[in-house]
């Protein structure tokens, strides 16, 4: 038999696929040497920030629930005195921008001191102020005030968003190495895949028993780890570039809604009562038609502006109310006349278009909350698995450089 005829390629097409997969080999490799460091910290920063919620929901029990006894034969405070009670309490220089307020009264409500610097170049200058204060909303008491900007989840979270940088374009630093590693998990698996079933199934378990060589263990933990992870981190790494880059955004609703290019805002409602109906009332009248509209929600968020009304950053007083405690995906937007108080647009999540549910789906895929603690679990594997895939495969080229510059031994 003819062994060397019958190991060689009878045509010219076989050897295309080979050829691919050293092209991909070496593109893997140079991109890697490129940002491995960034994916790492990227990754790294992303899973540390996984189980910020359950981590703080601990660490701020005791004035997330304010303990106010009796509760049903007791009257909250209007939004303003609360509000008034706030800023005399809390000393700060600036006002209050925004509350999240609870549909479960037991539980306290937050108001936030929030300003920043858009020319600022780094982080720590661009938030000029972050604090949330815990408030009692039976009595006005401030429980406790966090101060965000400095807190460890808020710095990994900027960390992992833009490097510490300035928002607005450092999130061009982090989306491009992103970019890059979407690159890489594609030529990873094409690496990965064997030609044929049987070399397939070799490739999927951790066969070490009788493996001594650290080099060997080492490939197996970057190639089969990273096989597992990398569907998963596929998806984390599109919802990720969705907040670096205008096109992923577009093509993400695009992709969704069926061909739509514009998502709806609303723009167009605006505020037809007299401004002589504007008190300090028509905030709690807002809050009232929320709450009656939605009692099985979490809570919703109201933009307090300054003491007339006029400061709010939307073009229509809207209200968020937020469905679940552990998701943003379901959220439900009411426009509102900022002078009476009267609801002009009642969004109910139901009536969205699968484009504006996947858009508002984003962030909870991409920190794995979107089914909760199972898809965190997930998130926070498929992160950790990403961190070390710069590290192992950083190994990979250094054991195969290493063994080839080796001298050989003399008989």
């Amino acid at each position: 038999m003819d062994t060397g005829n019958a190991s060689a390629p009878p045509s010219g097409r076989k050897k295309i696929p080979g050829l691919f997969k050293i092209w991909a080999s070496r593109l893997h490799l140079w991109l890697g040497m490129t940002v491995g460091i960034l994916v790492f910290i990227i990754s790294i920063t992303g899973c540390l920030y996984v189980f910020k919620d359950e981590i703080e929901d601990q660490l701020r029990r005791e004035v997330i629930f304010h303990g106010e006894p009796s509760i049903e034969n007791k009257t909250i405070l209007p939004l303003r005195v609360l509000e008034a009670k706030v800023q005399e309490q809390c000393h700060e220089k600036y006002n209050v921008h925004w509350a999240d307020i609870p549909m479960d009264k037991k539980r306290s409500y937050q108001f936030y001191f929030y300003e920043t610097d858009p020319d600022a170049w780094n982080y720590f200058d661009e938030y000029i102020i972050y604090k949330t204060a815990y408030v009692n909303p039976f009595t006005g008491k401030v429980l406790a005030v966090y101060d965000e900007k400095n807190g460890f989840f808020n710095i990994v979270k900027i960390i992992h968003w833009s490097f510490l940088l300035n928002s607005g374009w450092g999130k061009y630093v982090v989306g491009i190495p992103v970019l890059i590693f979407l690159v890489m998990l594609i030529t990873g698996i094409i690496l990965w895949w064997p030609k044929n079933r049987k070399a397939r199934k070799q490739r999927i378990w951790f066969r070490w028993k009788n493996v001594r060589a650290w080099r060997r263990r080492n490939y197996d933990l970057h190639s089969i780890l990273g096989f597992y992870a990398s569907f998963t981190a596929l998806i984390i790494a599109v919802t990720g570039l969705f907040y670096a880059f205008t096109f992923v955004q577009n093509a993400i609703y695009f992709s969704f809604s069926g061909g739509k290019t514009t998502i709806p805002d609303f723009s167009d409602i605006v505020t037809r009562a007299p401004d002589s109906l504007r008190n300090e009332q028509t905030l709690d009248k807002i809050g009232r038609q929320v709450e009656a509209l939605y009692p099985t929600a979490f809570s919703y968020s109201v933009d307090l502006g300054n003491e007339h009304l006029d400061s709010h950053e939307h073009p229509n007083f809207s209200v968020y109310v937020k469905q679940l405690g552990y998701s943003y995906h379901i959220m439900h937007q009411l426009i509102f006349d900022e002078n009476s108080g009267a609801l002009l647009k009642n969004y109910n999540h139901r009536e969205k278009n699968p484009g504006e549910k996947a858009i508002g789906a984003n962030y909870d895929v991409h920190v794995g909350a979107i089914l909760g603690l199972p898809t965190k679990i997930l998130a926070f594997i498929t992160s950790l698995v990403c961190a070390s895939l710069p590290v192992t495969g950083f190994l990979v080229w250094y054991g195969r450089r290493r063994k080839k510059k080796k001298p050989k031994r003399i008989a």
